[in-house]
């Protein structure tokens, strides 16, 4: 649902990135602290005073974030990255926890953080001397937004964390996690339906115009993520227990990596019709190069510019074992964006492992519905 982002770095071993949708509600949020402060302020004090609340509104989110993220870490659960992104934000937890006790706590961390992130400016707030007027109206903004960070977050739709609170206690009663994962999708599809008519109704009838519309927007957003999140946690049960050796495929086409780019595309990529090729030298993986790669060096210059010029180097590839699950292949093509996934034994490639091998396995498994 959510692209790669901005990357901005690392903190305690997590990639944070920013999604471009993220401009949107900085710029909106800007725009909406400038009008609402005081207008005797100035214009240029709004607008410092608005740009500082938004960038430690959305520190306050990626707080939020990474407490989740370093409560997985502690429970041995690998996370990919965390994304701002228009609706706030979203740590990409790689697994499923392992058992109930390990969900709950996963869920409950980001809002607790942003409940005590709340207390504090409302605490700082309290203490500022009344005559800082500029500071005391950030330090209120921020309090009063962390907490209903915090509570909006507890409502039960799944995956948010109230949902996913509710899944644990559901798993936890029922020692099922699809079923329990399947409820809490239910019920999180419902309230998302709530919010979808809810906002139309206050756009339409009850003259609230963009709050309407925003309200029934992030009910859509919740409706597909519910959604979402279910069929993903389908097929990373039907992929337990299947090796990648099951479907890789061995027969890949090897370039040279002196090999010209022009050379490549008339005499491999047009009579081949692949989208990626190995690049190897004296049997040992060199590294890959795809039709994005190849698409990117302009006609006139692949006379001049060979395939190791362009290919993404070995160190860069993530690759798996003949033996490892193909929920970890699963989970490498979705975290990294990329649709293949060399399989390595013994430091040579033994094979492939597609997008579509991948769903070609899934339709003749033929398993993946509720």
């Amino acid at each position: 649902m959510i692209g790669e982002g901005i990357p901005l770095g690392r903190v305690g071993g997590i990639s944070i990135r920013i999604h471009i949708s993220w401009f949107i509600i900085f710029a909106l949020t800007s725009w909406a602290l400038i009008s609402n402060f005081p207008a005797d302020w100035g214009l240029g004090i709004r607008i410092a005073a608005a740009i500082i609340t938004g960038l430690l509104f959305f520190a306050s989110v990626l707080l939020h974030e990474l407490a989740h993220g370093a409560v997985a870490l502690r429970n041995n659960i690998p996370v990919g990255a965390i994304t701002l992104f228009v609706f706030g934000g979203m740590a990409q937890i790689a697994e499923e926890p392992r058992e109930p006790g390990v969900e709950f706590r996963i869920a409950v961390a980001g809002p607790l953080v942003s409940f005590l992130l709340g207390l504090v400016f409302c605490g700082l707030y309290v203490l500022i001397p009344p005559r800082v007027e500029v500071v005391l109206a950030v330090l209120s903004w921020l309090g009063w937004i962390n907490l209903m960070l915090g509570i909006f977050n507890l409502i039960p739709a799944f995956p948010m964390d109230g949902g996913r609170v509710l899944r644990s206690v559901i798993w936890w009663r029922s020692h099922n996690l699809r079923l329990s994962t399947r409820i809490a999708s239910a019920i999180g599809k419902v309230i998302a339906i709530l919010f979808i008519v809810g906002g139309l109704y206050l756009f339409f009838f009850a003259s609230y115009g963009f709050n309407g519309l925003w309200l029934a927007f992030v009910g859509w957003f919740l409706y597909s993520a519910a959604s979402d999140s279910y069929q993903q946690l389908l097929l990373r049960q039907s992929l337990q227990g299947h090796a990648a050796k099951e479907i890789m495929a061995s027969d890949c086409i090897q370039v040279s990596p002196s090999m010209r780019v022009d050379e490549l595309v008339n005499d491999v990529v047009l009579p081949n019709g692949e989208h990626y090729f190995i690049v190897t030298a004296d049997n040992c993986l060199q590294g890959l190069v795809t039709l994005q790669e190849i698409k990117g060096v302009p006609g006139p210059d692949r006379a001049n510019r060979t395939v190791d010029q362009i290919m993404k180097p070995v160190g860069q590839l993530k690759t798996v074992g003949p033996d490892d699950d193909l929920s970890l292949v699963m989970r490498i093509l979705i975290e990294q964006n990329v649709s293949q996934v060399p399989v390595i034994s013994g430091g040579q490639l033994v094979g492939m492992i597609g997008r579509g091998n991948l769903l070609n396995f899934l339709n003749l498994k033929g398993n993946t519905k509720a």
